[in-house]
């Protein structure tokens, strides 16, 4: 593909200058936009003499997958795509219609000509997600091109193709300490990637380093040959050579081996151990805090000989409840580092890669719906996923003796300025979204791993999210750096989660309850007693007002009460209903900002491939609502940024992708602070750290590409 001049490059970069009287030009963002229309994308698009043409031509040339369509009639599948044009979508600046041609449009198989235009892909979506309801596709195409709610990457990029990939972001699967559950995992992951989908697996069973195999002493040799396979995986596994394919391994801090898990980090480490492209991720009980605060040291346990004493594996019991009777058992092994240093070396670590994510193990146990299915033992490629999964059995061939249930990612993201704009049809809304990723789940092949399958199908968990928080805030003259912004994100997100519930139990009507709802939380009421036995209050004023503006009615605790109860009578659909992915590719797409983050600066600058520098205004940013965007993420601090979290948190079943941002003055202690702050503000989980440094800030993404959305 050619470009005239690119000239919309040059009108794009005259958006960073700042005028001598302190106003901005970012009427060159949007001059940008149209000038990439016309010397980009107009003359590199293939011409249709209409719509019936095109989908035509699209279907017999193994483009479209006839399949999706055929659920419906073809004139009405016409007339979804007239009604998408309607709308008159435009991109609200040149970073959002860049990304969607360059990653998400069909393109011809030579690579020579677009295929689509936005409406185009989002009515395939909207036919895809409402398999057959040609009422359901209006729906969704309603809330998709308004901009409310918009799938995840692989959904979005996937939907109605013939040639594509899976519609799920991300995977979990649990590793046994045995070879056929490794040998397993490791063609599971190659699977997966193949397919397009981020891996994580639990490496908290694996005995460790010198632990007895068949009785003999000192020959095991440890998790980081097992970490090395896997990187080797995933680097094999490229989709295509589009990108490498991507990994993550989770271990909880109390394994013997947790110190080498770290060192692989290292930038000097030995290349015999180094981990290069694997993400590390730490599953942190409450007690190891405990012993940190204590100044105490922390033991570590053998997996091996939990799992020959206790007859379970470690992951299956809370270390928090069970450390001290570890402590005295003569039987299970055990050496001792000091807590403090653990967490020393973790933000060392931090500050050198952004890595280990991390994942409160008792936060996210607290608050698990399913407690007598099992344990939370890890978390996923971007931290905001937290369910269960169950130990699966392999003969000596590895074919399955018994399948247990591990997990996949079915994401989807509401952007809250254009939900607020809607408020009054919230309830619809939400109804549409749960539905939306309730198909996913539904209509994902994933043959290649039964586990995962099973965990699907008796789960049909989905993960509705959230972004554009800081875009609603300042445009509604709301520091993020205030008490206001957490009070807001809290009744958002109480307000979401009741929405979300009550859709769930809708549709389990229509498509039955999730398999082990009567053992739930959901079922005995526990779960709700947060909401039926407290009625739900907001002390800012401001937030009050802005509620009341907006029209967005706050459920009741009666409300919740009459919820539960249905919950009670008729069930769920879905086994876990939210979750906050990063959504770095997609907010870019809707130009809005990204998860429940603030921006990095009023206007961004990235780094993209290419075309070089690219600088992205914030939300609808003005020179009015300029003050409001102008101190960026690392202004902020994290203490803010974990507060806003933490209010959401309380309503999300699952985690969010909580990134902390630092500036190169910062400190190890400092980041322990951030720790600490995160841990007893009951945040799930830390996702990434990024430190602002003196080069060009966005030229290095460590954002899973994978499970972003």
């Amino acid at each position: 593909m050619k470009d005239l001049s690119q000239e919309y490059i040059s009108l794009n970069a005259v958006t960073k200058i700042q005028n001598q009287d302190n106003t901005h030009n970012f009427y060159a963002d949007k001059q940008a936009v149209d000038m990439y229309f016309k010397e980009h994308v107009e003359p590199n698009t293939k011409k249709f003499s209409s719509i019936e043409e095109k989908i035509g031509y699209l279907i017999e040339n193994d483009y479209y997958d006839e399949e999706v369509l055929d659920k419906y009639d073809r004139k009405d599948v016409i007339d979804l795509f007239k009604k998408a044009k309607e709308y008159n979508f435009k991109f609200l600046n040149f970073m959002g219609a860049y990304k969607f041609y360059n990653s998400y449009c069909l393109k011809s198989f030579d690579g020579k000509y677009y295929l689509e235009e936005y409406t185009d892909r989002v009515s395939m979506n909207a036919l895809l997600l409402a398999k057959g309801n040609i009422k359901s596709a209006y729906d969704i195409l309603d809330a998709m091109l308004k901009g409310i709610f918009q799938p995840a990457t692989p959904t979005f990029l996937n939907a109605g193709k013939k040639k594509r990939g899976e519609y799920v972001s991300c995977y979990l699967v649990r590793v046994e300490d045995n070879m056929e559950s490794i040998s397993r995992a490791i063609s599971t992951s190659l699977q997966l990637s193949k397919r397009g989908g981020g891996v994580a697996l639990c490496l908290t069973n694996l005995r460790e380093f010198g632990a007895p195999i068949k009785k003999i002493q000192n020959q095991c040799t440890g998790i980081v040959p097992v970490m090395k396979l896997l990187e080797d995986s995933f680097s094999y596994a490229n989709q295509l050579g589009q990108r490498q394919g991507a990994g993550a391994v989770y271990l909880n801090v109390h394994h013997p081996e947790v110190m080498t898990f770290l060192d692989t980090k290292r930038e000097n480490a030995d290349e015999k151990i180094r981990i290069k492209s694997l993400a590390l991720g730490l599953v942190i009980p409450d007690i190891t805090f405990t012993l940190a605060k204590n100044n105490e040291d922390m033991a570590l346990f053998s997996p091996y000989d939990i799992q020959r004493v206790y007859g379970v594996p470690m992951s299956d019991i809370s270390i928090t409840k069970e450390y001290y009777n570890l402590l005295k058992d003569d039987r299970i092994k055990k050496t001792y580092i000091s807590a403090r240093k653990l967490f020393q070396t973790i933000a060392e670590l931090h500050f050198e890669s952004g890595y280990p994510y991390i994942l409160f193990d008792d936060t996210v146990n607290m608050r698990n719906p399913q407690k007598k299915k099992g344990r939370i033992v890890m978390s996923n490629l971007c931290s905001e996923i937290a369910q269960v999964n169950t130990i699966s059995t392999f003969k000596q061939d590895l074919s399955f003796e018994n399948i247990g249930e591990d997990v996949c990612c079915n994401l989807g993201s509401i952007n809250i300025a254009k939900m607020m704009e809607n408020a009054c049809d919230m309830e619809k809304i939400i109804d549409t979204c749960i539905v939306s990723l309730d198909s996913v789940s539904r209509l994902t092949d994933i043959d290649c791993a039964p586990s995962i399958r099973k965990g699907n199908e008796k789960n049909h968990a989905v993960g509705l999210g959230a972004m554009n928080l800081h875009g609603f805030l300042a445009t509604n003259e709301i520091y993020y750096a205030s008490n206001d912004a957490v009070d807001f994100t809290d009744a958002f997100f109480y307000t979401l989660a009741y929405y979300a519930f009550k859709a769930s139990n809708k549709l389990a009507k229509n498509v039955g309850v999730f398999e082990g709802f009567e053992d739930s939380e959901y079922a005995t009421g526990e779960y709700f007693k947060k909401y039926t036995e407290h009625e739900f209050t907001i002390s800012s004023e401001k937030v009050k007002n802005l509620l009341e503006k907006y029209m967005l009615k706050l459920p009741t605790k009666e409300d919740w009460i009459k919820l539960a109860k249905d919950i009670k009578e008729s069930g769920l659909a879905n086994a876990h209903l939210l979750a906050v992915a990063p959504t770095g590719s997609i907010s870019y797409v809707s130009s809005c900002t990204p998860s429940l983050q603030p921006v990095v600066s009023p206007i961004e600058v990235r780094k993209e491939g290419k075309l070089g520098r690219v600088y992205v205004p914030a939300y609808m940013i003005d020179d009015k609502n300029y003050k409001y965007y102008e101190k960026g993420a690392y202004e902020i601090g994290s203490e803010w940024i974990i507060d806003v979290a933490a209010a959401a948190a309380k309503h999300v079943d699952q985690a969010i992708s909580l990134t902390l941002f630092m500036t190169d003055k910062a400190t190890t202690r400092d980041l322990n602070k951030a720790y600490i702050r995160a841990f007893s503000k009951k945040c799930p989980s830390i996702y990434y750290l990024r430190i602002r440094q003196d080069i060009l800030e966005g030229s290095e993404d460590h954002t899973c590409t994978s499970c972003v959305i």
